[in-house]
């Protein structure tokens, strides 16, 4: 986002509503911190520049990342989905992406308003591919910038690219998570920003699910949401003619 200097007032009326504090006011002059600015439009959307000074750049490669992954309006080149991940297990029930047995985790990278680089990004996704049985979701938009999959690096021209956050999505046997959460333990010290971490299950033919204490007990804040599918999808996955 740029600011028009000749319209604006120095009103600060625009200073809250920057999710990531790229906007400041220094010797009363307002302006944008590009480095900070994830091109998110919150601001803009938020209309309260009386003189509409604040300006959307024409944004090229690769800064036009900043924009697709932090504007919820952002659409993917690679995958058309908007926003900064996919649907991932809401439409299990079709796509049959996580089956039983198995464990989709769906980290996300820089929520809460904390923002993260794909430099960020990387050391994750190098961590995870260091564990032969991670599977990263194909779709995914992460996962199309990583440019080798058993390393997990991902494009260099990226890495300084800053986004309001981004979703790793993978899948891995279920009697790995105590072994991946470990890794992800690890990895995060390294880190520049915070991840939050989702797992999701398919019930088994007799109802089994892991239990949340097993979860707790690896140290992690345990905060069962649902995200349930009911087997109301159709075709149901494996079970396209019934």
């Amino acid at each position: 986002m740029l600011i028009n200097q000749d319209l604006c007032v120095q009103c600060e009326a625009c200073l809250p509503y920057c999710p990531v504090g790229a906007i400041g006011s220094q010797d009363g002059l307002i302006s944008i911190d590009a480095d900070k600015c994830v091109e998110c439009n919150a601001c803009l959307r938020a209309k309260v520049c009386p003189v509409e000074a604040l300006t959307p750049p024409q944004l090229i490669w690769p800064r036009v990342l900043r924009n697709t992954f932090s504007d919820p309006y952002g659409k993917h080149e690679s995958t058309q989905h908007m926003g900064r991940g996919t649907e991932e297990v809401k439409t299990n029930d079709v796509t049959g992406l996580v089956k039983p047995g198995e464990a989709g985790f769906a980290l996300e990278v820089g929520r809460p308003g904390i923002s993260g680089s794909f430099r960020d990004i990387e050391k994750l996704t190098m961590a995870l591919a260091s564990l032969p049985y991670v599977s990263f979701a194909p779709k995914s938009p992460i996962t199309s910038f990583i440019v080798d999959r058993s390393t997990g690096r991902l494009r260099p021209d990226i890495l300084n690219e800053r986004v309001l956050s981004a979703i790793i999505e993978f899948i891995v046997p279920q009697q790995r998570i105590p072994e991946v959460v470990a890794t992800l333990k690890n990895a995060a010290a390294s880190l520049d920003t915070v991840f939050s971490v989702a797992v999701f299950c398919a019930v088994g033919p007799h109802g089994e699910l892991p239990d949340r204490s097993d979860l707790a007990a690896l140290g992690l804040e345990v905060s069962a949401a649902g995200k349930t599918n009911l087997g109301l999808g159709r075709p149901l996955a494996g079970r396209e003619n019934k």
